[in-house]
């Protein structure tokens, strides 16, 4: 299993591209999933039902399930965060995982940069970015690649992509 991220500012369109790449990855035979960073209070169940009135009574986890799809909401009820190694080994294998976010984490990413988000780059201060997808010319010695270039987006990725024990050990190292 390897593991690669996209990091950038909030509106930079990490998550189009991540819609973008990944029918493309799996057209390419990957089986691929996404561990995505929330910033804020969110809820993927609908208030009033169900599984949303077991969340609320206090369940520290509840599992949905159906023909079609299963759901696993864990509440951390006052504890930490988890990072990034506890949330893979929650993961099925797959192919390829994309961290979308977790700018903050040592991991391998893939900046995505737009111009007109009118932030500054990220790539100078984190050693981990290995790579640009941007709609702007940057100076850099990083390899960059065009936003709307997806095979070109991809293949940055998979040759930035690093194994998952890899990434366990640079978090544990903090490098």
């Amino acid at each position: 299993m390897k593991v690669i991220g996209l990091a950038g500012w909030s509106g930079a369109g990490k998550t189009t591209l991540l819609t973008r790449l990944i029918p493309y990855f799996i057209s390419k035979g990957l089986r691929v999933s996404v561990i995505k960073h929330a910033h804020h209070e969110f809820d993927v169940d609908i208030p009033g039902k169900d599984s949303w009135v077991h969340r609320q009574s206090g369940a520290a986890e509840v599992l949905v399930s159906s023909a079609r799809r299963w759901a696993l909401m864990h509440e951390l009820r006052g504890a930490s965060e988890p990072e990034i190694p506890e949330l893979l080994a929650k993961m099925s294998r797959v192919d390829l995982v994309l961290i979308e976010g977790f700018k903050r984490e040592p991991h391998r990413k893939i900046e995505v940069y737009r111009a007109a988000n009118g932030k500054p780059p990220l790539f100078p201060d984190d050693p981990e970015i290995v790579g640009i997808a941007s709609d702007a010319k940057l100076e850099t010695g990083l390899p960059t690649v065009h936003l709307d270039d997806i095979a070109a987006v991809a293949a940055l990725m998979q040759a930035s992509a690093i194994g998952i024990a890899d990434v366990l050990t640079r978090h544990a190292t903090g490098t």
